[in-house]
């Protein structure tokens, strides 16, 4: 077994010190925009959050470093949930 394997991966401090640092960015960007108007709010929510997922995921999860068969599960249990909050918007979209 070799030292990589029995210690984990090691990302410098600096890249989650950016990405920490990106990640305040976006909800600053959120807060903003739900000040905005609740419209903008929404809108912003549905496309920063999946990118600050996606960004907690990759780095501070250690999704970068896993095989590609987990990364396409991941993004096929991803793509299912988005199917199951778009047909649950469509349901309530027509009790009005």
């Amino acid at each position: 077994m070799d030292s990589t394997a029995a210690h984990g991966h090691l990302v410098p401090y600096r890249t989650f010190v950016s990405v920490w640092l990106v990640l305040l960015f976006l909800t600053t960007l959120l807060v903003i925009a739900s000040r905005i108007s609740h419209e903008a709010a929404v809108w912003a929510m549905l496309t920063v959050t999946p990118l600050k997922a996606g960004l907690v995921f990759f780095f501070f999860m250690h999704l970068k470093y896993e095989k590609p068969f987990l990364k396409g599960l991941l993004l096929l249990v991803l793509f299912v949930l988005i199917i199951f909050i778009a047909l649950t918007f469509l349901d309530t979209s027509f009790l009005r």
